[in-house]
């Protein structure tokens, strides 16, 4: 919002359109420039929900999704459960629909377990990408698979939530 990055999105935003709300992975952390206190980030929310139902347009919210980050036993450990909160507490609170992305994502790590969930990440050794010559230890950031791993989660929700909207949204190489 400080960036004025939201604005335009407002002022294109047309009635009947879906509006995919996602904010939280940079917002809690304190050391980043990106970060947002609780109160704030639960009235930017609002904020947000308000200005796309004001252009008669549907908010959908979507939690942070999980990072990388088992405990001792082997079981993932949640990086967000605060934010994730606040962004729940919203879509109960606004009767917006939520796409709960940090539980389903940290069921899917949970599912792969602590080895094969690298499979999903920037996990890159020594000499393997040019770009990272001296190799990539990153439980953020995706790789390929991992990015088209998560986007088949959104999807799934979006068919569960809104059956009619998933309708339009077209496979590549489908007619």
């Amino acid at each position: 919002m400080e960036e004025k990055r939201w604005d335009p999105v407002v002022s294109e935003m047309q009635e009947g359109d879906y509006v995919f709300i996602q904010f939280g992975h940079n917002d809690e952390v304190l050391t980043k420039k990106s970060y947002v206190p609780e109160n704030d980030f639960k009235s930017n929310l609002v904020k947000y929900v308000a200005d796309t139902r004001n252009k008669k347009a549907t908010p959908v919210l979507i939690t942070p999704v999980a990072r990388r980050r088992f405990d001792s036993s082997g079981h993932v450990v949640g990086t967000h459960d605060i934010y994730s909160g606040i962004v729940r507490s919203v879509a109960a609170d606004q009767k917006v629909m939520l796409i709960d992305l940090d539980r389903k994502s940290q069921d899917l790590y949970n599912e792969l377990g602590l080895e094969h969930s690298k499979l999903l990440f920037l996990q890159l050794k020594p000499g393997e990408h040019p770009n990272y010559p001296g190799g990539k230890d990153d439980n953020t950031h995706f790789n390929e698979l991992g990015a088209r791993m998560i986007a088949q989660i959104v999807l799934q929700e979006i068919k569960a939530l809104k059956p009619e909207l998933a309708e339009r949204i077209i496979q590549p190489g489908s007619k």
